[in-house]
């Protein structure tokens, strides 16, 4: 094993801290304490005219360093523009400060869906992965990419990508949380209960949990408007599966505005299903989503809502929507740290989950 230091910049300070306790499950504490206390180990000085510096506050000489970070909503409260450029200017530190090798852990790459080239304009994820990579990033790791061809954007000779699977911690929140056994998704869910896309190109996500749980796929197609951002025209129901009194559960990779998502649920109510639910990986929530979901809420026609942590929700966030339920991430993130200075396979990481054969080891 290489001796290594997880840090972060000041959008996941409290983040890292929570991956670093997670981590004491795999490591003895001498390791914990000499090699991964080292949160802190980053810090930010700002010049009259607002640029902004980042300082190595100890040696790294030869040491992997593990840093997270976010530009999305983030326990600092700053913005997307100086999270980005804090995190370049700590991949920058650290390279000048002679790591051995640096690894970028952002669990949510907020530019991840600016990843074609669909108008005359930037490619936003080309431009931070090439960013990241060019300072000297050596190893990318990110949970629940918007698209698989967006790995393709690195050159592997340079940089290494890993985006590891998010979905599968959603997968086992629901079998503990509301299905808890295996005679229950046989006899109830399995008839029950619905998966369904956001999208036609979301179909992969929703078959699945389809799959994971041999419960019933739901088709949505969505006509976007791409003159302009966040814009649907409308969405059709593909499917010819009966949605009437089963449990719906729209699965997606992340509810940014929430305006296809509302689109969606209006346009499943008139087929009469016993509920719907979201379940996804990032909470993004960009205005106005959390008056959107809100006012779904109130209206009967959203009954619950799950996601991670892969974006900071706040308590005022929580507040604000109802039955709104955060699956923590910080222990697949040890997981992954624990496999990479280990130089161990992540095949158990990538691997489908099957809820029957979860629910039976666990009786």
């Amino acid at each position: 094993m290489n001796e290594f230091i997880v840090c972060a910049t000041r959008s996941m300070h409290n983040y890292a801290g929570e991956v670093i306790s997670c981590l004491s499950q795999y490591l003895s504490f001498s390791k914990i304490a000499s090699q991964i206390n080292g949160v802190e180990l980053l810090g930010t000085d700002r010049f009259a005219d607002g640029e902004l510096e980042v300082t190595v506050n100890s040696s790294i000489r030869g040491k992997d360093v593990i840093i997270f970070s976010s530009s999305a909503r983030n326990e600092a409260g700053i913005s997307v523009e100086e999270a980005k450029i804090e995190l370049y200017n700590a991949v920058d530190a650290l390279k000048r400060a002679q790591a051995r090798k640096i690894i970028v852990f952002e669990p949510f790459i907020s530019c991840s869906r600016s990843d074609r080239a669909t108008r005359r304009g930037s490619v936003g994820l080309w431009v931070h992965l090439k960013t990241l990579s060019s300072l000297g990033a050596q190893h990318i790791v990110t949970f629940q990419l918007h698209s698989d061809k967006s790995q393709t954007m690195v050159d592997p000779a340079i940089c290494a990508i890993d985006d590891i699977p998010a979905l599968t911690l959603l997968e086992r929140y629901l079998c503990d949380v509301y299905i808890k056994t295996k005679e229950k998704l046989e006899s109830e869910v399995r008839d029950n209960w619905a998966f369904c896309s956001a999208d036609a190109g979301g179909e992969k996500l929703a078959r699945i949990f389809s799959n994971s749980f041999g419960a019933p796929l739901v088709i949505a197609h969505k006509q976007r408007d791409y003159s302009k951002p966040n814009t649907v025209e409308s969405i059709h129901i593909l499917s010819a599966e009966p949605v009437e009194g089963k449990s719906l559960w729209i699965v997606d990779d992340m509810i940014d505005t929430g305006g296809s998502v509302e689109t969606l649920i209006r346009a499943l109510a008139p087929l009469k299903p016993k509920d719907v639910n979201i379940i996804a990986v990032h909470a993004v929530f960009s205005p106005p989503a959390t008056e959107r979901l809100s006012s779904l809420s109130r209206k009967g026609l959203l009954n619950r809502m799950i996601l991670t942590d892969t974006v900071s929700c706040s308590d005022a966030l929580l507040k604000s929507i109802p039955n709104l339920e955060v699956v923590h991430s910080a222990e697949l993130s040890a997981k992954t740290i624990k496999s990479i200075v280990n130089n161990e396979s992540m095949s158990k990481l990538l691997r489908s989950f099957s809820a029957g054969i979860y629910l039976r080891a666990k009786s």
